[in-house]
C-alpha cells in the first residue's frame, strides 16, 4: 500500500451552524453543499465534512463527539500576521507562538479552539 495524502477529515459538532460560522468568517474556509444536504468546510485541496453530533452521517467514528478533533492547518500568511488578525476578531490564543514538529518541516504554531472545543493548531512551515 502506498497512501499518498489526506483528503478530507471529519468534525462533529454541537451546533454545525455556530462550526460553519467559525470557520468561514474567522478561519476563510468556503462553505461546499455535496451529496444529499452534507456540508463541508473547504481549504486548498482539502475539506472538513460536518457531521451534526445530533444525528451524525453513517458510517461515522465508533464515538464521534464534538471537541475531540486536534487538527493542524498550514498558513500562507506569517503566524504573527495570523495571531494579530485572530485577535482582533476576538479569539483567545491558547498558546503560541511555539516550535513544533510538523510532517514535513519544523513548524512555528499558534493554538486556538473552535467552538466546540477542538484544539486547532495555526503553523508556518520553517525552511
Amino acid at each position: 500500500m502506498n497512501l499518498r495524502r489526506l483528503d478530507h477529515l471529519v468534525v462533529t459538532a454541537r451546533d454545525p451552524e455556530a462550526t460553519i460560522r467559525f470557520y468561514t468568517e474567522i478561519l476563510g474556509m468556503r462553505l461546499v453543499t455535496f451529496g444529499e444536504g452534507r456540508r463541508a468546510l473547504a481549504f486548498g485541496d482539502q475539506k472538513i465534512n460536518l457531521h451534526d453530533a445530533a444525528k451524525p452521517y453513517v458510517p461515522h467514528a465508533r464515538r464521534p463527539e464534538p471537541g475531540a478533533v486536534d487538527i493542524c492547518l498550514i498558513a500562507a500568511e506569517p503566524v504573527e500576521q495570523v495571531m494579530a488578525e485572530l485577535q482582533a476578531k476576538g479569539i483567545k490564543i491558547e498558546e503560541g507562538i511555539v516550535p513544533k514538529t510538523g510532517a514535513r518541516a519544523k513548524l512555528r504554531s499558534l493554538y486556538i479552539r473552535d467552538p466546540d472545543g477542538n484544539l486547532i493548531e495555526i503553523s508556518n512551515e520553517v525552511e
